[in-house]
């Protein structure tokens, strides 16, 4: 591990590092301070908003401000002398370099042997500490479980009225104030007023007579709206409260040109101030109201009066099924992205590597995206990890860990964009030069379970879980694994992950059903050694229909040539050989025609049958 630190850091500039370790402990001390005051023995610092967003805008970035760690996932715990800290295995090696040098002692998620948040605060604390966290930024399912994990470590309770940030982050960014956008109807294919109708269907379906959308996607969604609050995700900061006759959309008004304002109210949609939504739910007058648990925020869950009936916001389904137009959008937005990435590969095979650098491809790539119509900006930071960075599942290069590529190895190249007419997300493992056995065996066993996934026939309605296994069946037989899912849903022109459908060994039961998109991104990650992905995003579409029902099939909505350079032939069946050979036909005979000479001749080439022994 010291000669994995030595390597990260060799090219870091010392004296950041330790100014920056510095600021680290000295916000560690500002929060003890004020937990001394209010007699807290503890406090949980999670990820999220107060949307409960996987990406937030700056101003909720509190557990990176406290702790220096900036993944899109985990949890913060301080206790008067100890810090830790949560995170999932797509960022186990980039929070062990965050975090190094910290108080911070990293919790490795689904480890065996890795105690529970409430596990630690009780070896940590002792029995009848008060832990603290901000009721805003933490679900009202999220509050429940800790508060009831807490009282199992010998009687912890929770207390949840307080936001230490507001008094120790000084420089703290202002919640976003930029314009917000109507998303036009050729692109969304379904009017606002049209979705809050099918809205109100599914709440008198499940008897509720309206709800609180607190979901920043879902709202973006219902009301035909985007944004530019979140990095890299076209949202806004609002919430939206629907009733049996009406909506109230709760945002900050400088956010809403004269345009926007009178499109809102052609679609039936009210105007108050974001801060006023907790009145708006004093106010609710219905006899009773839909919360999700998993998306409203504790504090306004406990300002409602009336009846509440918990489930699941109707509208995360609803937005996964895409329509006709849509689904139309995704394939136009693929066949630019498909451009784009050939004239980026070609770029990549003809150019001196050695003169470039991950932070450089990643540039260029996102510079040749750029010049497709209808661009609006990176769907996520660009992973792009050459060699051992390969092996970080979401390494993102930076100043300091930025290395040359070399004329040999691997390149992981996981990156995507947002056009206005959909959202791309793609992973290309490219071959620099002469690989080892080893690098070549992981990028075929990974090319095996991506096929297998794309082969798949499955029943509608069948999970992601029963399918996840088609893409580790073989890394399995080799006793290799990765513990990140295998594929999420995408939005249309939204957010990169979008669910509750995803493939994960976990048991998720959300139903597969035709028009869903969904990626397929097997990997495989030697820490200290290589690590390969290959990722296509997919459409659910028909297969046939027999006397044991429908079953449905995957089509490749991602228009790319897989790099045939690193497969061990040998290694694929004969039936994985021939869907890489007809999807390459397809990539080929669908890009050609917008390509130049050059890049036409260059992409026959990569997409030209695979060599089987």
């Amino acid at each position: 591990m010291l000669h994995f630190f030595q390597q990260e850091f060799a090219v870091f500039d010392f004296f950041s590092y330790f100014c920056c370790m510095n600021d680290i402990q000295q916000r560690i001390e500002r929060l003890r301070d004020v937990m001394r005051r209010e007699h807290l023995g503890a406090f949980v610092i999670p990820s999220t908003d107060p949307h409960q967003s996987e990406y937030v805008a700056d101003h909720w970035k509190s557990r990176e401000w406290i702790s220096g760690f900036d993944g899109s996932a985990g949890t913060a715990v301080v206790t008067l002398d100890s810090a830790a800290l949560w995170t999932d295995s797509r960022y186990f090696l980039g929070a062990e370099r965050q975090l190094h040098g910290t108080e911070f002692q990293l919790m490795r998620l689904k480890i065996e042997g890795t105690p529970t948040v409430a596990e630690w605060i009780g070896r940590a604390c002792g029995a009848g500490t008060e832990v603290g966290i901000d009721g805003w930024c933490s679900s009202a399912a999220e509050v429940r479980q800790l508060t009831a994990d807490l009282r199992r470590q010998g009687g912890l309770t929770l207390r949840t009225n307080l936001d230490p940030m507001a008094r120790i982050w000084s420089d703290r960014p202002a919640i976003p104030q930029e314009k917000v956008e109507v998303f036009p109807l050729e692109y969304a294919g379904e009017a606002a007023h049209d979705k809050l109708r099918r809205v109100r269907q599914a709440l008198r379906e499940r008897h509720a007579d309206g709800m609180l959308m607190a979901s920043l996607d879902d709202i973006a969604w219902t009301l035909n709206l985007r944004g530019t609050d979140v990095h890299c995700t076209p949202v806004f900061v609002g919430y939206l409260l629907v009733s049996s006759k009406d909506a109230t959309l709760y945002i900050n008004k400088v956010k809403l040109t004269p345009a926007v304002e009178a499109y809102l109210h052609g679609e039936g949609v009210g105007v108050a101030p974001y801060e006023e939504v907790t009145k708006g739910l004093k106010d609710y007058f219905e006899y009773n109201i839909l919360m999700d648990p998993d998306e409203v925020n504790w504090a306004l869950y406990k300002t409602v009066t009336r009846e509440i009936v918990e489930g699941e916001s109707p509208v995360k389904r609803m937005k996964t099924v895409k329509n006709a137009t849509e689904i139309a959008g995704f394939r136009r937005a693929m066949l630019r992205d498909g451009i784009a990435m050939v004239k980026f590969l070609k770029w990549l095979d003809e150019t001196d590597v050695t003169r470039e650098t991950e932070l450089s491809v990643g540039r260029k790539l996102t510079a040749l995206r750029a010049e497709q119509p209808l661009f609006r900006d990176i769907s996520f930071d660009t992973i792009a990890g050459y060699g051992t960075h390969a092996a970080i599942v979401h390494y993102e290069a930076t100043p300091e860990t930025d290395i040359p590529l070399e004329p040999h190895g691997l390149l992981l190249l996981d990156s995507g964009a947002q056009y206005l007419d959909g959202t791309t997300d793609i992973t290309r493992t490219v071959a620099l030069g002469p690989l080892t056995e080893e690098e070549r065996k992981i990028y075929t066993l990974v090319l095996k379970g991506h096929i297998q996934i794309e082969l798949c026939k499955f029943p509608s309605g069948a999970s992601g879980t029963q399918i996840d296994i088609l893409a580790r069946r073989d890394m399995w037989r080799e006793g290799l694994n990765y513990l990140h899912g295998t594929g999420h849903g995408v939005g249309t022109y939204l957010c990169v992950h979008e669910g509750p459908h995803q493939f994960r060994m976990e048991w998720k039961p959300a139903p597969l059903v035709a028009g869903m998109t969904i990626t397929d991104e097997p990997g495989i990650y030697l820490p200290g050694r290589c690590g390969a992905r290959t990722e296509n995003t997919l459409l659910i579409v028909p297969y046939k229909e027999t006397e044991f029902g429908r079953f449905l099939q995957f089509e490749s909505l991602t228009l790319c040539p897989i790099d045939k350079r690193p497969v061990i032939a040998e290694m694929l069946s004969a039936e994985e050989a021939g869907w890489l050979d007809r999807y390459h036909q397809t990539v080929f005979d669908t890009l050609a025609p917008h390509l130049d000479d050059d890049e036409r001749a260059w992409l026959q080439q990569a997409t030209a049958p695979l060599t089987m022994p």
